[in-house]
């Protein structure tokens, strides 16, 4: 069904990384020996995808050229562009660099562990209901927090559900409610990710899709750490994490 329209994906490796204390962006720290943006490149070039945008943050560009996509041999790659201050920004720079697409997705660079089949499945889903997340339920009891830091109400954990990337869309969907949120940014205010651009700026409903436990984003040191283990099991079922 995928195969009769043309999907595209912007890959996000813009982000600072404040909270991994080191002077090197995340998506460029080694991870298992490669940088850490390779493998989500990687998994995208051999995915369903026809064609990926990469968005990197002011001035990497040349690096990202030199020092990482020599060696992946990437063929599916189209652009590489500027990010924006924020997030939303870089999404929109994305979005812009991928004029022919039916669909696409939208994947943090950060989270190296995805695979063809989660990207799959969310390729689907858009295709069968214009926007949807890949996410797994959620296992721990949730509680919400007062201002004063107290417990103030449990939602209910089946109903909870942690929400990861890609997260897969129509394309003039996305691109529309993208324009409105960009020319007009103070609508920014409390969206979080590319669902709530979609749910709030043209009240689609999006569809939760299953991703995978493993599908981490690497924010802190210890998730580079978690990361490398679940890197060598893929490599090796019957190493324990």
């Amino acid at each position: 069904m995928i195969d009769t329209f043309r999907i595209g994906a912007v890959i996000l490796a813009g982000g600072r990384g404040s909270r991994m204390h080191s002077t090197i962006q995340k998506q460029y720290m080694l991870l298992n020996g490669r940088p850490l943006i390779s493998y989500a490149l990687e998994a995208f070039e051999q995915s369903c995808a026809d064609e990926l945008v990469l968005v990197t943050g002011a001035g990497e560009e040349s690096y990202v050229r030199e020092e990482i996509l020599p060696v992946l041999g990437l063929t599916k790659l189209r652009a590489i562009v500027t990010g924006g201050k924020e997030r939303y920004h870089s999404v929109y720079e994305g979005l812009k660099a991928l004029q022919q697409c039916d669909y696409v997705l939208i994947h943090d660079g950060a989270r190296p562990l995805v695979t063809e089949e989660i990207i799959s499945r969310a390729a689907q889903a858009a295709v069968s209901d214009e926007a949807c997340v890949v996410g797994m339920p959620v296992k721990d009891t949730i509680k919400v927090a007062d201002a004063g830091g107290f417990a103030e109400s449990t939602p209910d954990r089946s109903r909870l559900w942690q929400v990861q990337t890609p997260q897969a869309f129509s394309y003039p969907l996305v691109r529309g409610a993208y324009d409105r949120l960009m020319a007009d940014e103070t609508q920014q205010k409390g969206i979080t990710d590319d669902a709530m651009v979609v749910e709030h700026l043209s009240g689609t409903k999006v569809r939760l899709v299953e991703g995978s436990y493993e599908n981490l984003k690497v924010t802190t040191p210890e998730d580079l750490v978690l990361a490398e283990a679940l890197l060598k099991k893929r490599m090796n079922p019957r190493v324990a994490v």
